[in-house]
């Protein structure tokens, strides 16, 4: 809990504010065995978690993945299938119906309770509702299987269905839980987040722009409440190559997602292009928009210099970031709300010595300030992007000097391993709270 006084608080910045770890007390309870909800793992698109993961097993805690959905994915990280053998997957069929039941009769009143909160939260949206006690559901499969691991906390990534499952849990066999939120899963479709704000031992977000979004829209307790831990990148295998670099190599990365802008991408090439601008462009990543970008690149011409490469394997990935010179990523706020947290694409693009491009949308201002360590563009604007396009293009002087101020900002604050180490304390003083609150 937070100590500070309303004097002392005043002279502290904001920043400081968000990122403030508390001091443990003398008796520490540092967490040895954590328990990580995810909707799904291993998942191409979420290596941050898998970062995460992997820094806190290196630092001595024992962590195992409870995964809502079933493996889907064939393209599996090589570092993501080295966790492989601490996953639990829905077992579903009539094993898995039997251990729900066992459940049910061993927990009943804990567990109709935690489904009644669940409906009476949800209902209004029918299926929201449905998807979250299916997701309680898919939790109570290994009831028994966590009541044998005995989970010091519950801790899940995404502020929904995740977060629902693992507060049902912690409701269940009486065990603190925590949540990371990030960006869809509190601007598209956040589900109690009053009450797991308010329950959290540890509530935590990748952004300043989510806490105060938290505060405007959630509650005023957000500021004490949500802890700041980035996601991070792993310098240890991005390595820092300014040099050599083809100087018409465009790479941007992420879902075929409307979030991500690569229609607005796509028509800033065109117009760069008509402008006099020579380059090939490499998107990597795939979603639902793949045949609409791909009859878009068709409409503007533009074939033969830019290739929707699909997904990739992260060493293929970390090479097209050490061939490019630019790096693009014109994140936009979609018609739904949903759009990007900080993308870690944009964090592995800046400490590779990319120069990158991106809009000032959510937090990536907290990433890159506009000039310093990239080039910030309003969303959805094409003109200006192929302006910013071209700029870089043709000027390797600029283009080193961001990417060298881009690799010490990603340094400075979103390491992976220093992230993951944040994380940890942030553990340790809920876990010690908790234990002083049992202890009274």
């Amino acid at each position: 809990m937070h100590t500070m006084d309303a004097k002392s608080r005043v002279h502290q910045s904001p920043a400081e504010h968000y990122s403030e770890l508390d001091p443990p007390s003398p008796a520490v309870v540092p967490p040895r065995r954590v328990l990580y909800m995810v909707s799904l793992f291993p998942s191409w698109s979420e290596t941050f978690i898998v970062r995460e993961i992997s820094a806190l097993i290196e630092d001595g805690v024992d962590v195992r993945i409870l995964s809502l959905k079933r493996r889907t994915e064939a393209l599996v990280h090589s570092d993501a299938a080295a966790l492989l053998e601490r996953v639990r997957q829905p077992q579903g069929s009539g094993a898995g119906l039997w251990k729900i039941l066992r459940a049910l009769l061993t927990h009943p009143v804990r567990i109709l309770a935690a489904a009644a909160t669940i409906v009476a939260g949800t209902w209004r949206q029918p299926g929201v509702l449905l998807k979250s006690l299916g997701a309680l559901a898919r939790a109570l499969e290994h009831l028994e299987w966590l009541r044998q691991f005995d989970p010091e906390l519950i801790h899940a990534h995404w502020a929904n269905y995740p977060s629902t499952a693992a507060w049902a849990l912690s409701r269940i066999i009486r065990r603190p839980f925590g949540f990371t939120s990030h960006a869809h899963d509190i601007f598209v479709n956040g589900h109690l987040l009053r009450r797991k704000l308010q329950d959290a031992a540890l509530a935590v977000t990748i952004s300043r722009h989510n806490v105060e979004w938290f505060d405007r829209n959630v509650s005023a307790t957000a500021h004490e409440k949500l802890k700041v831990v980035h996601c991070g990148v792993d310098l240890q295998h991005i390595e820092w190559q300014p040099e050599g670099r083809n100087g018409q190599l465009i790479v941007a990365v992420g879902r075929l997602h409307p979030i991500k802008g690569f229609d607005t991408l796509i028509e800033a090439l065109a117009l760069a292009w008509r402008g006099g601008a020579r380059f090939r462009c490499r998107i990597i990543g795939e979603g639902p928009l793949r045949a609409e970008l791909q009859a878009l690149v068709h409409a503007r011409g533009l074939d033969d210099c830019i290739e929707l490469a699909g997904a990739q394997p992260q060493e293929v990935v970390r090479a097209a970031l050490r061939e490019a010179a630019v790096f693009a990523l014109p994140s936009q706020v979609a018609a739904d709300g949903g759009r990007d947290g900080i993308p870690v694409a944009l964090m592995e693009a800046m400490a590779s010595g990319c120069a990158v491009v991106s809009c000032r949308t959510s937090g990536i201002p907290e990433l890159i300030s506009d000039g310093q360590q990239g080039l910030l563009v309003p969303e959805r604007d094409a003109p200006v992007l192929a302006g910013a396009l071209q700029r870089l293009l043709g000027d390797a002087i600029l283009r080193r000097r961001l990417a060298s101020a881009a690799r010490q900002r990603v340094e400075q604050q979103f390491d992976a391993r220093h992230e993951a180490g944040k994380l940890r304390r942030l553990m340790t003083n809920a876990l010690t709270a908790e234990a002083a609150t049992d202890a009274r």
